[in-house]
């Protein structure tokens, strides 16, 4: 039957179709260290709600507004992120799979950067 059954010795599968290579990793380690506020997300609808968001908190707060999104899909593993939207303020991630409004990600925001 084979479902059960392990891959052949050899056989290697990966879940991001062996785009996990070492060089795309060490990128993804890479951008992690770098400061800034970071939406990680597919580019869908809840992603583009949290950027406008998070622009517009930071617009309140009199902060530099440049928002990176991140879409790899290994750059987004690389911060132990598994559902998205996720927001990452100065390389720490602080929400995940949910839109925040302007107020909550301001608060957020004020958190971090204390």
């Amino acid at each position: 039957m084979g479902l059960f059954s392990r891959n052949k010795e050899g056989e290697k599968t990966s879940c991001c179709s062996g785009s996990c290579t070492p060089e795309a990793i060490a990128r993804a380690e890479a951008g992690k260290a770098s400061n800034g506020v970071k939406v990680l997300g597919s580019g869908c609808a809840k992603c583009n709600a949290l950027e406008r968001a998070n622009r517009e908190a930071l617009a309140e707060l009199g902060m530099e507004t440049a928002i990176d999104h991140v879409t790899d899909f290994t750059q987004i593993a690389a911060y132990g992120v598994m559902t998205t939207p996720a927001l990452v303020v100065d390389g720490k991630v602080v929400s995940y799979g949910k839109v925040l409004k302007k107020d909550e990600a301001k608060a957020l925001i004020q958190k971090v950067r204390g």
